[in-house]
């Protein structure tokens, strides 16, 4: 069993880097992943946990095999809490790490668990256990874009993620079923069934550029996507990052390539 959350109240800052303002009640306490952090009212106390803080009442093996789940999801084996020690409401805020959207889950609305990409937690109220979900299949495992493993999020409390670009919400019916590059696929509730299917057709193959798989939901349940996955963000800065000399690729010329082909510079 885990702990009830605490109840925070919010606020989504921005539009494109987003940030959250979480208000704190005395003695409530609000979870993040290391790094996070942007700002907070004087009275709030900062801790760092070992694991996800969800059973840090249970004992030593509970905590050990907490932090364990976060070194396979690729996270730290710790945790920071923000706990307001004083009298009054206070606001602490976390940032988002890339343009994007932070989307805001009560978890009790979702049958208290929620799966998502490793990377898109980013705060949560205390007592939300941030653990990890393995794909017993084994096309998902190699082939789903996030491998065998990926975050589950458990609890009653509020949870918030990040995805990039604009984030789009699908509520699916019983054998509803949705194709979803891998990279875009956020989120989704634990009813939702995941599996992967593959393109097909050998142009499609090698020349669609949009990859081999498709990740295939099937409702009912609700999914979560993004429009820009970071991955596909730092390829485009990469393709253009400046060549040696300080000159980037085609830049000042309109023959671009040929141009620097010409120039001498290929």
């Amino acid at each position: 069993m885990y702990l009830n959350a605490h109840e925070i109240d919010f606020e989504i800052l921005g539009e494109e880097l987003q940030s959250v303002e979480i208000e704190l009640d005395p003695q409530e306490t609000v979870i993040a992943e290391a790094g996070a952090f942007m700002y907070m009212d004087n009275g709030i106390a900062m801790n760092t946990l070992f694991g996800d803080g969800s059973r840090q009442d249970q004992g030593i093996l509970n905590k050990l095999f907490s932090a364990g789940k976060r070194i396979l999801t690729g996270e730290s084996l710790f945790m920071t809490a923000f706990t307001n020690t004083d009298y009054g409401k206070r606001k602490v805020a976390f940032a988002a790490p890339y343009p994007g959207k932070i989307i805001p889950l009560d978890l009790a609305q979702y049958n208290q668990k929620i799966i998502c990409q490793k990377d898109a937690f980013l705060c949560a109220a205390k007592g939300v256990s941030v653990g990890i979900a393995f794909q017993k299949r084994l096309g998902v495992g190699l082939f789903g874009g996030e491998g065998f493993i990926m975050q589950k999020l458990e609890g009653d409390g509020m949870t918030f993620v990040h995805a990039g670009g604009n984030i789009v919400k699908r509520v699916l019916g019983p054998g509803d079923t949705l194709k979803v590059d891998t990279g875009c696929l956020v989120a989704f509730t634990s009813d939702v069934d995941y599996d992967i299917q593959f393109v097909g057709g050998i142009k499609n193959t090698l020349f669609g550029g949009e990859g081999v798989f498709f990740a295939q939901l099937r409702g009912p349940g609700t999914v979560w996507m993004q429009s820009l996955p970071f991955s596909r963000l730092a390829d485009k800065i990469i393709s253009s990052a400046p060549k040696m000399g300080g000159r980037r690729k085609g830049e000042g010329s309109i023959l671009g390539g040929l141009g620097d082909w010409l120039d001498g510079d290929n």
